[in-house]
């Protein structure tokens, strides 16, 4: 670690936060949380919010659970990703690129949100539909510049504290905004409870302007018409490509969540097979896995700053493996309300230290010419394969093997993934794949 590198000395307020602490209440994690707040709240306005609305209009299940095509959007963002990264906006592109973009994207949520909150779903079903597409996309373009701008404004020893307050951040946002807009709702309507939803686009905005263009942002080679344009469509892809391991770490990010997401979005389907109630349901897996996945963050800070990053991503995915054994033991033993207790508040926990120290890995591979394009590529990439196969055999393979056999089968293919990031630490794999964002600190002529 460089002198430059090292965690400066705590002056003011800060010293008086405990040691173990410290790192999150520096000025460019605290910025995360916020930006993660922004992050979090337009994904909930079209998740459960859209669908509590939906349901009190008297609208169709069927119908209902269509409009989870909008999230194809979070999924599908990297092929605009390279706006973000290339194109300068008229006017306001003079705040710098991460600035304006920050900018201009969250007045498309802002607008998006009162859009959907001006539709009325009962007469106006199929505008309804394309205000929540509007929402997913603005939110989902709100998403590519919010990582670049935590990854750029982050030093590179910052990167899991930092991880740590964006999920923090994110969590905050998506509940605020589910909590708000039912509250609301109830006390006037549901036009009201989105407009007031829509004020929560503002806190990452606020940080743009008061913090401006991140430090660690540089700008990528200069070019003019066509070939700027497809320079800025390739070589993202490209330059990621070119590094030694590439397409190993490639492999990695396709594998690592496999066993993980099929076992987490199969959960609710073994509460109600061991005929737990909503009361139960609601205090043991929503709270204990609220308050589990949290402290589990701060761990994941905390394991990331003293073991760094190698060692803290191989435990948090042997954590992550070992939770999908506690759903086999609670469908082995029954309904129990503290064994799902157990089992929930370990998965959580478990998730938790792996969306710190996973998410900064990811971030550290970054080269900071194209953050925002890299990593919308390498977001989608971690998810995708796993819901397509929970998507498509899921809930075969549980009716086949049975809730035991099938919860400790994840346990089983999450193990590729531990050893091929074990086999990259040992080749040395993972030091030559990473990009600039682990290893670029800040340019000091760029003041805040």
């Amino acid at each position: 670690m460089s002198s430059e590198d090292r965690l400066p000395e705590s002056a003011g307020w800060r010293r008086f936060v405990p040691a173990p602490a410290r790192p999150y209440v520096e000025a460019a994690p605290l910025a995360a949380l916020f930006l993660g707040i922004s992050s979090g709240f337009p994904f909930a306005m079209i998740a459960a919010t859209l669908t509590s609305r939906l349901a009190q209009d008297g609208i169709e299940k069927r119908t209902i659970t269509a409009f989870s095509l909008a999230f194809l959007a979070y999924n599908l963002k990297w092929l605009w990703a390279w706006v973000v990264d290339g194109v300068r906006l008229p006017i306001i592109g003079r705040l710098g690129q991460r600035v304006s973009w920050l900018l201009f994207s969250g007045v498309l949520v802002i607008a998006a949100v009162v859009n959907l909150a001006l539709v009325d779903p009962k007469s106006q079903l199929m505008a309804t539909v394309w205000a929540a597409i509007l929402v997913a996309v603005a939110g989902a373009t709100y998403d590519i510049v919010i990582d670049a701008y935590r990854i750029e404004s982050l030093e590179p020893r910052q990167l899991g504290a930092g991880s740590g307050m964006s999920q923090y951040g994110w969590r905050i946002g998506s509940v605020l905004a589910a909590s708000l807009a039912l509250v609301v709702a109830a006390r006037f309507d549901w036009h009201v409870a989105y407009l007031a939803c829509a004020a929560l686009a503002l806190p990452a905005m606020l940080v743009g302007l008061i913090l401006g263009e991140p430090r660690r942002h540089r700008e990528p080679t200069t070019r003019q018409g066509l070939n700027a344009v497809w320079h800025s469509i390739v070589e993202p892809l490209a330059e990621f490509l070119r590094r030694k391991g590439a397409l190993l770490v490639l492999l990695f990010i396709l594998l690592h969540k496999i066993g993980d997401t099929l076992a987490t979005l199969t959960v609710r389907l073994l509460f109600e097979d061991l005929n737990f109630t909503n009361d139960e349901i609601a205090l043991y897996d929503v709270g204990f896995g609220f308050w589990g996945y949290l402290v589990g963050i701060f761990l994941g800070g905390l394991l990331y700053a003293r073991a760094g990053l190698k060692n803290s991503v191989l435990v948090s995915l042997v954590l992550m493996a070992i939770s999908n054994v506690s759903f086999a033991w609670l469908a082995a033993t029954g309904h129990s309300n503290w064994g799902m207790a157990g089992a929930i508040g370990f998965e959580n926990l478990s998730s938790g230290i792996g969306g710190v120290t996973v998410v900064a890995y990811f971030s550290a591979l970054c080269d900071l010419r194209y953050t925002a394009s890299q990593y919308a590529l390498i977001s989608a990439a971690t998810s995708i394969v796993g819901r397509l196969l929970t998507g498509t055999s899921a809930g075969a393979l549980v009716e086949q093997f049975g809730y035991v056999n099938f919860y400790l089968f994840t346990t089983v293919i999450a193990l590729p993934g531990i050893v091929l990031f074990w086999l990259m630490m040992r080749a040395g794999l993972i030091d030559a794949s990473v990009g600039t964002a682990a290893t670029t600190t800040s340019d000091p002529s760029k003041g805040r």
